[in-house]
């Protein structure tokens, strides 16, 4: 074999390191999602027990996701910047960069849970049937964080299409609950609680969102279009701008 046939084609080094760095992006982007599967299990720990202590953990490692997104940010930033990525692999690195914002408002959803806590005192009036129904639409929240990043990871767009369904059980949770606590009472203690509880179901329920968000980034990624998943929330349903 001559020289020249064993020799690397030009550019191939840079290709590589390229590929590399784009590898190393997505999976510190992905990771994020283990970040927020961490708060949640915690937010709801501390809304299960009324543990204003954890509640304030929640609050002060929401900086982690906040330095997760930055540095996913600025790489994302930098890889544009010194590569030109096309066809594919620019897909991903457009992908990663509403990735990583989808996970860093998630993160600001669980903030938000943790904040209402406090808020009831510790020895709320509290309502087991919400409790429950929160409960739920935690899961569900958690589920779709671990289901979106192995749809993600996998390339998988039917695995990122069946986030809907889940999507639709936590919409369902969220009406349920707020027709509880218009129903909870005349006692002011016990209806003030309750508009709490409306709060941290809206939080699960964007959380939720967002996890779908991330599902129709693998749609992106796959096929080069932006489809929009069956709308996951009642806002998209009713046509109006989704929020944070």
């Amino acid at each position: 074999m001559s020289p020249e046939s064993s020799a690397s084609p030009p550019g191939s080094q840079g290709r590589q390191h390229f590929q590399q760095q784009l590898k190393e992006l997505e999976e510190r982007a992905l990771g994020g999602l283990d970040l927020i599967v961490e708060q949640l299990d915690r937010v709801m720990e501390a809304l299960s027990h009324q543990d204003v202590e954890l509640a304030q953990m929640v609050i002060h490692d929401d900086d982690r996701i906040d330095g997760r997104y930055l540095e996913v940010h600025q790489g994302v930033l930098s890889l544009l910047a010194t590569q030109a990525p096309v066809a594919g692999d620019l897909r991903l690195v457009a992908a990663l960069l509403h990735v990583i914002k989808h996970i860093e408002r998630m993160g600001d959803q669980c903030v938000n849970i943790a904040k209402v806590i406090p808020l009831s005192g510790y020895e709320p009036p509290v309502r087991q049937e919400v409790l429950q129904a929160l409960a739920k639409m935690g899961a569900y929240a958690r589920s779709e964080t671990i289901q979106c990043k192995a749809a993600f990871l996998g390339r998988d767009v039917a695995l990122a299409e069946d986030l809907v369904r889940q999507d639709r059980e936590i919409n369902r949770l969220n009406r349920d609950i707020f027709r509880m606590a218009l129903e909870v009472g005349a006692d002011a203690d016990t209806r003030e609680w309750a508009m709490h509880m409306i709060l941290v179901a809206r939080a699960l329920e964007r959380i939720g969102d967002n996890a779908v968000d991330v599902g129709e980034q693998v749609a992106f990624v796959v096929t080069g279009l932006f489809p929009e998943f069956s709308a996951p929330s009642d806002e998209r349903a009713r046509g109006s701008q989704p929020s944070d």
